[in-house]
């Protein structure tokens, strides 16, 4: 993605089912959880860049001993730092200890931290707020009974913190902020309580107070505590916590939006946002890991069994498509072939826009996350000219020299943008600020013909257009090409997403800002009034207004719209640009059908709310977000 956008936050979880004494025996050292945490949080380091965390905790420790852990940092190398802190705790230890202590499972949790069973990670990508330590998870809601304590990390959105807040109030409570992360910590905080005062009451007057402890970590309903807290939730979610009686679980929003995977064996249980990460620190078969399922939360409990328990009614599964194009790892064998089938898709419109004149066409792309769907599209190139080549040997009788032209001809493929990581745009006047940019990426100099060449360049996705007309596009006009035809291999982005990416203000997507001129220039502004009456008047309808904006012109007349915009005075070639159809991405994502930033089909009432109080604060001018 040529414009970059946050996005997504990662989780990982590790539930040892076993003493540490068998995995310091079978592996030879007591760091197996904190090595394969490691793993799992590095192969999805490209779900956060803003900070990390992990959280520990020890089952049965005894009374007066520390059993819960937790380090977060926002170090530009937070996971490395973090694990850093950990390897020094060990290596302190061994001091004290030597190598008799280390491979005593029972003197390392007594006197080790980051030593228990049970590991959280997350890698945080904020979508909006600060960038500090307090913002990192894991989260943790203290007490002094230990089956009331709660760590939590996520990968979350909520479209109705106003409404959980008041909730919030309504029990009593008084949250310390109005952020999502917190309101969603003391709802399910509030009902841990709740139900360790329901089991409490139960056998009160049976058992000491000391036994019913016990009891309450042992009967403890991980399921139950979720359907009650989870039953008022709007947005996209993968949720995942620990009780500080050592059970645990992750929970995922009834649509799918948000990705969660599990694998488990007799030795561990491991959840992860992305399969590759469980694949890499695991070495296992990916036909052995499981996705969690919409609505359902896989639950670990105390003694370490463990099951996928339904919290609410599944809905119609919209896992997030963008997951596929862009923001998960291309390694997952899934996501790789779906990623060279979106490639594919686009040959017809790329063969049309270039009047079908593959020899005096060049292939590239721009960032290198679209490489595969790069790769897939010159296999559709080949497919194509494999079909054309039998047509004509079959039909005619072409002359000898044709016939090895014919045969040896190949698509041009040449790497023509690359990005110079070591340029920093320092300078803070507007103009000489569009000079540092536009020299942000480098070209690839005598491989196109002055003036007769043209340059099909595949994006994974095109949001903003900034850095298309700021950089791209003049380096790529260095070459003197005839033609520059951008080609996304995702659809247009049309509204604001409120699950997970930073995607929240209508102005910022260049699809919107071409529909806004295309009103204008048809004398169809009107329709702008008509759409802020109808939000204004209809805060809490389940109807997208917003679609009106767009649904006056097609698909392409808005996409030769944003060629023009995008394309500044200094541009000497001729621009197009190609996105793909939506009928496509569903057809290239079977299994992952939420396509809302493109469509505006939100799959829940808050997201509908959302987009309408998205366009209300443009037409308002007001530069926040919507949710």
């Amino acid at each position: 993605m040529s414009d970059q956008i946050k996005h997504e936050c990662g989780i990982a979880m590790i539930r040892l089912r076993k003493p540490l004494q068998y995995y310091i025996d079978k592996y030879g050292t007591p760091l197996y959880a904190a090595n394969r945490l490691y793993v799992l949080m590095q192969k999805q380091i490209n779900r956060g860049q803003d900070g990390a965390g992990i959280a520990n905790i020890k089952i049965n420790s005894k009374p007066g001993t520390r059993y819960i852990s937790r380090y977060r940092s926002i170090d530009p190398q937070a996971v490395n730092s973090i694990f850093a802190k950990v390897s020094k705790k060990f290596k302190k230890a061994k001091k004290q200890g030597g190598d008799e202590g280390l491979n005593d499972a029972e003197w390392i949790k007594d006197n080790v931290a980051f030593s228990g069973e049970v590991w959280l990670g997350h890698l945080r990508y904020g979508t909006h707020g600060e960038n500090s330590i307090e913002t990192c998870h894991p989260f943790l809601r203290q007490n002094n009974w230990r089956s009331r304590n709660l760590v939590m990390a996520g990968n979350f959105n909520m479209t109705n913190v106003e409404e959980l807040f008041g909730k919030l109030v309504e029990l009593g409570q008084h949250p310390k902020e109005k952020t999502d992360t917190v309101t969603v910590m003391e709802k399910i905080g509030h009902f841990v309580d709740e139900e360790n005062q329901r089991i409490f009451n139960k056998y009160k007057g049976q058992y000491t107070n000391h036994e019913i402890t016990e009891v309450i970590e042992r009967e403890l309903d991980v399921a139950r505590i979720l359907r009650r807290s989870c039953r008022d939730f709007d947005g996209g979610y993968a949720m995942a916590g620990i009780i500080g009686n050592g059970a645990s679980f992750v929970v995922r929003d009834p649509s799918g939006i948000r990705p969660a995977y599990y694998y488990a064996d007799d030795e561990i249980v491991v959840i992860a946002s992305e399969k590759p990460a469980i694949k890499s620190a695991f070495n296992i078969d990916y036909n052995a890991i499981q996705e969690i399922q919409p609505g359902h939360a896989l639950i670990v409990n105390k003694d370490g069994s463990y099951g996928e328990h339904e919290i609410i009614p599944a809905l119609e599964k919209k896992s997030c498509s963008f997951e596929r194009i862009y923001f998960s790892r291309g390694t997952d064998p899934d996501i790789y072939r779906e990623r060279k089938q979106l490639g594919k898709a686009l040959i017809p419109q790329i063969l049309k826009a270039i009047d079908f004149d593959l020899k005096n066409t060049v292939f590239s792309y721009i960032p290198n996350t679209a490489e595969t769907a790069f790769l897939g599209l010159i296999e559709g190139l080949e497919d194509y000219l494999s079909t054309k080549r039998r047509e004509i040997l079959l039909e005619g009788k072409p002359h000898l020299g044709d016939i090895e032209e014919l045969l040896n001809f190949r698509p041009r493929v040449e790497k023509l943008v690359n990005k110079d990581v070591k340029l920093r745009t320092f300078i803070t006047n507007d103009n000489d600020r569009d000079v540092m940019v536009a020299n942000v990426y480098d070209t690839t100099y005598e491989v196109i013909r002055p003036g007769v060449d043209t340059i099909v360049v595949l994006d994974d996705s095109i949001v903003r257009g900034t850095t298309l007309e700021k950089s791209i596009l003049t380096t790529l006009d260095k070459l003197n090409p005839k033609r520059i035809i951008v080609v996304s291999s995702a659809p247009q982005i049309r509204f604001p997403d409120c699950y997970g990416i930073d995607m929240s203000k209508m102005k910022e997507f260049i699809a919107f800002r071409a529909a806004l001129k295309l009103l204008e220039e048809t004398g169809q502004e009107y329709i702008l009034d008509e759409v802020y009456e109808k939000c204004v008047a209809n805060p809490t309808s389940k109807e997208n207004y917003v679609k009106e904006v767009y649904n006056r012109f097609t698909p392409q007349e808005i996409s030769n719209k944003i060629a023009e915009i995008i394309t500044t005075d200094q541009i000497k070639a001729e621009v197009k640009v190609i996105y793909q159809t939506v009928e496509n991405l569903n057809k290239s994502c079977p299994d992952h059908l939420g396509d809302w930033y493109f469509t505006g089909n939100f799959p829940t009432a808050g997201g509908m709310r959302v987009v309408n109080k998205s366009f209300v604060n443009f037409r308002e001018g007001k530069a926040v977000r919507a949710y």
